[in-house]
């Protein structure tokens, strides 16, 4: 107790912590199990879990390294954070791929264990970086994680390997030590997972809480951090990641219309958990089908919204690109269709688990002939619930595929999402076909929506497929003029989705010198970017889009009130094309493609560049 009195508890605002160790070492797991305690205690929090492709990379290589990194705080925060203040490194390879990334006198916590003359070769250390004084400049603390974790085990028959396995949760109980976090949450879920492998379940618990002790106990420890609760507007918050947050929107939305929800998807990384989550929902009208592959996933969600329900798909960009054919079924039967992209870096294979914004273009012109749909995309994590209502509900009010623009950034990393209640949400009103008078398959409304009449209904039996139908009447037409109506007609359709989104908002002066224009997951970097400038007396301003097929009517009202456009984008210029190619502006790109999303840095150092370093002082 002595001891415990001894160390310093010192007040943060925040910080930011990475777990990286060998793909097999459970660096996501631990990441995922303080991120769930973190958000128990109550702090804003944002993530970035980043990991190899393979199932199990070469162990203590460079490219198997996994890794998950933890920004929390007092208060709002917006990205996983730039540059870490602690590093967990299980091994050399794991320090050596984050050792660029980390803040000068950051905190470095290795498993001294494994830095052997086998490992230290693999991570392409000349000598051992824990003994040559290249880590002078960090606050090293060298703990030997597996030797503890044996002492800790020694006494259960376990294997070896299984005794080793649980290293991970040793150092899990010295980060819970040294900031403040209670392990009970991690004990609780511990004993759920492991309910029919008590050793393994005793294990992991008893080297949890050693971990925990060794911080409380060892003289190396010094210091421990509190970081406060965050003052979040009052509500109900769950921890989301983007692909959890989708697949409760996509139920909501089906609660919100009354209709069934239908998912017909086949597995692809980094979109796969969507149909895991929705799998777990029967008891709510929700269908999930495995399909055997891309196209039968998606001819199967048409299939499902002819009936009557909700069909949705998800993909990503290889996936998307094997849509292509039966998108274009979907926009000229015009059915209501979810179609919702979680962009992967390619082309082809490209790198699965690594986040891009380079689906843009191939979402709104990769199908033939003249085929346009709704394009909208997501800006957080939690953002991904509120644009999978959106996305069902212009899809059922326009008869038209939609799709939605995730990314494996907002997939794999989570944040709070404040629950709303159900009658804060937007209504989806639905209104089915019932009546034979004048009813035919292609008159539209004054949207140029056409009716949705149920298969079996009597007397609105109708043809549709892909052929080209005659106008108001749906016969089968090859005439040239009826053609090119109906090509206008459904063009129009989408561009009439103007009127039933939000204009634009810019947020900071509604004109002047510089307005940071962004899509899609780089909303956070951007936001925090701007926050940054501002403390410093830079004067620029910054506006969302969410909406992209059709783009917000005030769109280029807004981008006429300034002299410059700064467009950041994870891709080579996608979204800048489309501006400049619609408006006519001479927008200034910021382009990075590298799998990694953009650090706040990189924006406010680009912002700075373009306003010439003048803040207006």
């Amino acid at each position: 107790m002595a001891q415990e009195t001894e160390k310093v508890i010192q007040d943060i605002d925040e910080v930011t912590i990475r777990f990286a160790g060998d793909s097999g070492d459970g660096m996501q797991l631990t990441g995922s199990q303080f991120t769930d305690t973190t958000a128990v205690v109550g702090n804003d929090l944002s993530t970035l879990p980043d990991f190899p492709a393979e199932i199990r990379a070469p162990a203590g290589s460079l490219s198997g390294v996994s890794g998950f990194q933890l920004h929390f705080s007092n208060s709002d925060i917006q990205t996983p954070g730039d540059s870490p203040d602690v590093l967990v490194a299980m091994n050399p390879a794991a320090l050596k791929v984050n050792l660029r990334d980390l803040k000068d006198n950051a905190t470095i916590i290795v498993n001294t264990n494994s830095f052997e003359l086998k490992n230290l070769k693999l991570a392409k250390f000349d000598s051992n970086p824990l003994e040559d004084g290249s880590l002078s400049k960090y606050n090293l603390i060298p703990v030997p994680l597996t030797q503890l974790t044996m002492s800790a085990l020694e006494d259960l028959p376990l294997s070896m390997k299984e005794k080793e396995k649980c290293k991970n949760f040793f150092a899990l109980g010295i980060m819970y030590w040294m900031y403040n976090r209670p392990i009970e949450v991690t004990l609780k879920w511990l004993e759920g997972k492991f309910k029919k492998k008590p050793e393994i379940m005793e294990a992991n618990k008893r080297v949890l809480q050693a971990g925990y002790n060794y911080g409380d106990t060892t003289e190396i420890f010094t210091t421990r951090y509190d970081v406060k609760p965050a003052k979040l507007p009052k509500g109900v918050y769950r921890n989301v990641s983007g692909n959890e947050a989708a697949a409760l929107g996509f139920i909501t939305a089906s609660l919100k219309s009354g209709l069934p929800l239908f998912l017909g998807s086949y597995p692809i990384t980094p979109a796969s958990e969507i149909l895991q989550e929705l799998s777990k929902y029967k008891d709510y009208g929700v269908t999930t089908f495995q399909a055997e592959d891309e196209i039968s996933g998606i001819c199967s969600a048409i299939g499902a919204a002819f009936a009557g329900s909700i069909g949705l798909t998800s993909t990503s960009g290889p996936g998307l690109s094997l849509k292509t054919e039966a998108l274009g079924l979907a926009v000229m039967t015009e059915l209501p269709l979810v179609v919702i992209d979680v962009q992967r870096g390619g082309p082809s294979t490209g790198l699965p688990t690594k986040t891009e914004q380079a689906d843009l273009l191939q979402a709104m012109f990769g199908r033939h002939g003249e085929a346009p749909l709704a394009v909208i995309c997501a800006s957080s994590p939690a953002d991904c619930f509120f644009m999978a209502i959106e996305a069902v509900r212009i899809a059922l009010k326009f008869m038209t595929p939609v799709i939605l623009l995730s990314d494996g950034y907002l997939a794999f990393g989570s944040e709070p999402l404040k629950i709303p209640k159900l009658e804060e949400l937007p209504e989806i009103n639905i209104k089915f076909r019932t009546g034979v008078e004048g009813f035919y398959p292609y008159l539209r409304d004054e949207n140029l929506v056409r009716p949705w009449a149920i298969p079996g209904t009597p007397g609105l039996e109708h043809r549709i497929g892909g052929l080209e139908k005659k106008d108001i009447y749906g016969s089968i037409s090859y005439e040239p003029e009826n053609h090119e109506i109906m090509i206008d007609k459904r063009r129009k359709k989408i561009d009439n989705i103007k009127n039933i989104i939000p204009e634009l908002v810019v947020e900071g002066e509604q004109e002047g010198e510089l307005l940071v224009l962004s899509w899609g997951s780089t909303y956070g970097s951007i936001k925090e970017a701007m926050r940054n400038v501002k403390a410093k007396g830079y004067k620029a301003s910054h506006a969302h889009l969410r909406y992209i097929n059709p783009f917000p009517k005030n769109l280029a009202e807004v981008l006429g009130k300034f002299k410059k456009v700064l467009l950041p984008e994870l891709n080579t210029g996608q979204m800048a094309f489309l501006i400049k190619s619609q408006f006519m502006v001479d927008v200034i790109q910021l382009n990075k493609y590298q799998g990694q999303p953009f650090k706040i840095s990189e924006i406010e150092n680009k912002i700075i560049e373009v306003l010439g370093g003048n803040n207006g002082k």
